[in-house]
């Protein structure tokens, strides 16, 4: 099992590289985010490998968040490797991990290849394992409620809590409030 692999950029596109290791070239599928973020022509990347009957793929991170986000992802019944690669695309991971805290479908559903039975399956499924403080995501799930009362909506309620610094839930809504 390939857990890493370090080696020079030989081809870059938005999803993948070809990465040449000792004089062997492999086709590292990657997302559009870790593309973006590749600036060297040397790497290390972190690795996901997937063997199939068929296929013998593997998908390369530079951030170890971002592959934890991928690996949690393939877990779930329905997405594969493709809409898993399309969500890390999407989304960083403080976001996605923000989408789930919140339940936020109509932003999973915007990812290509995942429809709103997958949307939900995500979000039913990895609710809680992604991020482990609890003592935030209940806040979270606090904050969200109070300002959907209000009449905010989900997807602004989401981005908008990515921009607090906020420990508690009064603090969290006064800090949201002034940011909306």
């Amino acid at each position: 099992m390939i857990i890493a692999i370090e080696g020079k950029i030989e081809k870059k596109e938005p999803t993948f590289l070809h990465l040449n290791v000792n004089g062997i070239i492999y086709l590292i599928n990657i997302s559009v985010n870790c593309s973006v973020s590749i600036k060297e022509s040397a790497i290390k990347l972190k690795i996901t490998q997937i063997i199939k009957e068929d296929s013998n793929n593997l998908y390369g991170f530079v951030d170890l968040d971002e592959k934890n986000m991928f690996d949690l992802l393939i877990k779930v019944n329905g997405i594969g490797p493709k809409a898993a690669l399309g969500v890390c695309s999407t989304f960083s991971p403080k976001t996605f991990a923000s989408i789930l805290m919140t339940s936020d479908i109509a932003s999973l559903k915007r990812v290509p290849g995942v429809g709103p039975k997958s949307a939900s399956r995500i979000l039913v499924e990895l609710n809680g394992t992604f991020n482990a403080d609890s003592n935030k995501q209940t806040h979270i799930k606090e904050v969200t409620q109070a300002l959907e009362n209000l009449g905010f909506k989900k997807d602004k309620i989401t981005k908008t809590l990515l921009k607090c610094n906020s420990t508690n839930t009064s603090d969290l809504i006064k800090e949201a409030l002034k940011i909306i």
